[in-house]
């Protein structure tokens, strides 16, 4: 017999996409989307939809003229691509996700260590101050 917990395990899956916003996340995103401008027509867009689309070109590197027809028009995600990207709506939302995600591992939620490689080094060999420079040209005359 079909216990409640072997419904739930065995439900269909409700997404999509596996790139497909899960409640939890856009709990978490939701209060970062701006809110409509005012005057002009009303927002038509589901905004959870347009995320989901931008996340399905994102994780799958699909072009924008390959979106699947069962998301919001691709001019219409790529313009709020576009806005989010120059306002940092995308730059928020992904340091809002990290620092979940490393309090959810119980980790600090910024990063206390720094890694300086061979090729940073090497990029400051030449610097210098100038009056030191001119004096050793002057000496080598």
């Amino acid at each position: 017999m079909w216990t409640q917990e072997a419904r739930e395990l065995h439900k269909p899956r409700c997404a999509r996409y596996p790139s497909d916003l899960t409640d939890a996340e856009w709990a978490l995103i939701e209060p970062m989307i701006p809110p409509p401008r005012k005057g002009g027509r009303k927002r038509e867009t589901d905004m959870r939809e347009a995320m989901n689309a931008i996340r399905y070109v994102l994780r799958t590197g699909c072009q924008w003229r390959e979106l699947p027809k069962d998301f919001p028009p691709r001019s219409t995600v790529y313009n709020y691509f576009w806005e989010w990207s120059r306002y940092g709506v995308l730059d928020r939302i992904h340091h809002a996700l990290l620092v979940k995600c490393r309090e959810a591992e119980g980790r600090e939620t910024s990063p206390t260590a720094a890694i300086i490689d061979t090729q940073s080094v090497k990029a400051t060999e030449k610097g210098g101050d100038t009056r030191i420079r001119s004096a050793m040209m002057q000496a080598r005359r």
